[in-house]
């Protein structure tokens, strides 16, 4: 069966719905990074969201399927060094990895020519916000009070109420067990992409990182015996042991499929294309590592690849660049 090709027209109709940009009025950036500090807490030279992470480098050979997709030139079939940071979600560089929640894989492809191609994927199928003004809504609404030092419980809900696909992701986080290793748990990147080939034609789609040794999480009591502080020398060993690699999977998008809202996945059964695999080689053995001020930014993007009129895939760039000048000015840390 080949890959549904959706021409120029047909993917425009996809992305033209009813208020693609209604809530994508510019949220400037400093404020937003301002407001994840207020929120989260500022722990100085960390990134502002998955500060405890960890340098690795990998390499990615694509397949004949994604040649056949995209003219990027990272699947040329040869080898391609990638840049690997994994982490948890959230602000504390502390934060325990026992727990529920997001655990973060951020890439970035040094492909022939010094093409780059930078991505943040997250251990969810969607995004936590529709647009960015509804994400800066969600951070304000859980700032703490500063008498109660707790986030006001009337405030969160009204805005949740208003706002519903904000709780989306952490229901799904919630169902999920702990995951029992960073190699071990499917990562998404959420907002879609086209592929474009040779011949111009377009695929749009939405890609997953899936784990080839399977996904594998642990129970309540396995967590907690494990302790807050596991996953890095878990992924130093399963590397070491040459047990850490990826399928890079693309689902493939069907015309009527909403491609402008990254709180909504696309639906079940879409076929997939495996554009190829990522191996993990090796891992920083100190908080340093050649990720540590790069920013992943998801429009950064190799040629074949586009970008879709999600408003929170542009809408992420900016505030990445505003925490970087922070780190940088304070002195980056990882972990």
């Amino acid at each position: 069966m080949k890959p549904i090709i959706l021409t120029t027209l047909a993917a425009a109709a996809v992305l033209t719905l009813p208020h693609a940009h209604a809530q994508s009025k510019d949220v400037d950036p400093t404020v937003m990074v301002d407001a994840f500090e207020a929120t989260n807490g500022k722990f100085e030279g960390y990134r502002r969201s998955g500060a405890k992470g960890i340098c690795a480098m990998g390499e990615f050979t694509g397949t004949p399927e994604a040649r056949s997709l995209s003219t990027a030139s990272v699947f040329s079939g040869s080898a391609v060094p990638v840049i690997v940071r994994f982490s948890v979600g959230g602000a504390n560089p502390k934060a325990p990895d026992n727990t529920k929640g997001q655990r973060n894989l951020a890439l970035q492809f040094n492909g022939p020519g010094g093409e780059t191609w930078q991505m943040g994927n997250i251990s969810s199928p969607v995004f936590g916000a529709s647009s960015p003004a509804q994400m800066l809504g969600r951070v304000e609404s859980l700032r703490p009070d500063p008498a109660t030092r707790a986030p006001d419980p009337a405030r969160v809900k009204a805005f949740a109420d208003a706002n519903p696909e904000v709780l989306l992701q952490g229901r799904y986080f919630a169902s999920q067990p702990v995951p029992a290793s960073f190699a071990s748990v499917n990562y998404w990147g959420v907002h879609a992409f086209g592929f474009v080939n040779a011949r111009g034609e377009k695929q749009w789609g939405k890609w997953i990182f899936e784990p080839v040794a399977g996904v594998q999480g642990l129970s309540d009591e396995e967590a907690k015996a494990k302790g807050p502080a596991f996953l890095f020398d878990d992924l130093r060993q399963r590397v070491k042991d040459g047990k850490v690699a990826f399928n890079f999977n693309l689902e493939l998008a069907q015309l009527g499929d909403r491609l402008d809202n990254a709180t909504v996945p696309l639906p079940e059964g879409r076929r997939k294309v495996n554009l190829g695999m990522l191996r993990v080689t090796s891992v920083a053995e100190d908080a340093g590592g050649a990720c540590l001020n790069i920013t992943f930014n998801p429009m950064v993007l190799p040629k074949g690849v586009e970008p879709s009129a999600d408003p929170m895939l542009a809408a992420r760039a900016a505030p990445y660049a505003v925490s970087l000048g922070r780190r940088l000015g304070e002195g980056s840390k990882q972990q």
